[in-house]
């Protein structure tokens, strides 16, 4: 399966729960060029992971993580944090 053709929306953040593991969720997420997952907080750990795109993470500590391709970033619990797309970019998010 492709992650880009589960988002047939024409808006600029989606999402589509892929599946649900008893205690865990595992998310697709898309951002469309130049468009921000906007600024919130985690309440769990979280793992992102890029599949495709080019995008930037930042979180109120002042990290910044550039995202392409097969990059990741570990996402604390109840840090505040946004993720702004670049290009068109499709990620993993399991938390």
């Amino acid at each position: 399966m492709i992650l880009k053709n589960l988002h047939t929306e024409n808006k600029p953040v989606q999402t589509q729960l892929l599946f649900e593991p008893k205690d865990a969720k595992v998310i697709s997420l898309q951002i469309a060029k130049g468009k921000t997952l906007k600024e919130h907080i985690s309440k769990i750990p979280a793992l992102l992971v890029c599949i495709s795109g080019n995008a930037v993470f930042t979180n109120e500590k002042g990290t910044v993580v550039n995202l392409n391709s097969g990059t990741y970033v570990m996402i604390e619990e109840n840090v505040k944090h946004a993720v702004k797309a670049i290009d068109e970019s499709n990620f993993l998010l399991m938390k």
